[in-house]
């Protein structure tokens, strides 16, 4: 058995402008960081629409992709951009998710990793916002739970930034828990302690500028505790990269050892708890020496424990 490494080069025509930090060359230099691996390379499919619509209304698939441009680019809010191939890209990202749930769940493979772009655990409901389009990881969660019959599923996120997206996704959904660690305050604001779920299946551990390590493995060690008393049937990673000490865009002071503790964590969680079937999406990160160490170090460790 291995780790699956679900990407596509449809990740490159998303194209931002200029300056821009959620830009190609995140996933050139992620996929050149694990060139070296030995993984089960897989190609990312475009997502069907009746999968979108586990978490997204028809309305608003029709109105993303109506907003495509010929041409350059058009603004969907003060931070998410679209070009040209940008509908495609986040149809294949979600897509990807979708995928390595089915190929985790049939045995295929132990655990994946989705290295694609654009990021989701921004999107809402209706509303895209922060780099993101569809909710990745809500939608690969609600379509483990409605396509192959799961009953408990723990979705998990240490991007810098609060998955409100995520979290507005699975508000309504019992059989989910979602367990997130941000910086706080930061953009987009949400992720108190206080936000709890409609069914107290929400847990956000916000962290204040400039922690590092401890203070994150302080907030985790009790949340992890919940999570195995949850006894999730499979684990979804949200996995961003920008709480590290040298992204542009936050103040966490993580470092890549840091990255590693909470993937062997959690892989240790999911060994015990879900016959370690795990599938982890990529979100943010935008320092690029930065995203390639962690990121590498994340799918390392998801290899070590699918051998």
């Amino acid at each position: 058995m291995t780790t699956a490494l679900f990407t596509h080069a449809d990740a490159l025509d998303h194209v931002t402008p200029e300056g821009h930090p959620e830009r190609v060359a995140r996933i050139e230099h992620l996929l050149h960081a694990l060139a070296g691996l030995d993984l089960d390379r897989r190609s990312a499919p475009e997502i069907e629409e009746a999968q979108l619509r586990l978490c997204h209304p028809q309305r608003y698939i029709d109105r993303i992709r109506g907003g495509v441009p010929d041409s350059g680019n058009t603004q969907l809010d003060a931070d998410t951009w679209m070009s040209p191939g940008s509908f495609r890209a986040a149809s294949r990202a979600a897509g990807a998710a979708v995928a390595a749930v089915d190929a985790v769940l049939a045995g295929e493979v132990d655990n994946a990793f989705c290295a694609m772009r654009p990021p989701g655990h921004h999107a809402e409901t209706e509303t895209p916002m922060g780099f993101c389009f569809f909710g990745n990881v809500a939608i690969a969660a609600k379509h483990a739970l409605e396509t192959h019959g799961l009953s408990r599923v723990a979705v998990v996120d240490f991007d810098v930034h609060h998955g409100n997206g995520t979290q507005d996704l699975l508000w309504d959904e019992a059989r989910t828990l979602f367990i997130g660690s941000h910086q706080m305050p930061l953009w987009p604001g949400t992720g108190s302690a206080e936000e709890r779920g409609a069914h107290d299946n929400v847990q956000n551990l916000p962290l204040p500028p400039g922690s590092g390590g401890a203070e994150m493995r302080a907030a985790w060690t009790p949340a992890l505790s919940r999570m195995r008393a949850f006894r999730p049937e499979l684990l979804i990673i949200s996995a961003g990269f920008d709480a590290h000490q040298d992204d542009p865009l936050a103040q966490l002071e993580w470092t890549v050892e840091d990255f590693r503790w909470i993937t062997r964590e959690l892989c240790a969680l999911a060994a015990d708890e879900c016959g370690g079937r795990v599938v982890s999406c990529l979100e943010g990160g935008y320092d690029l020496g930065a995203l390639s160490g962690s990121g590498k170090a994340h799918v390392e460790l998801l290899m070590e424990a699918g051998r």
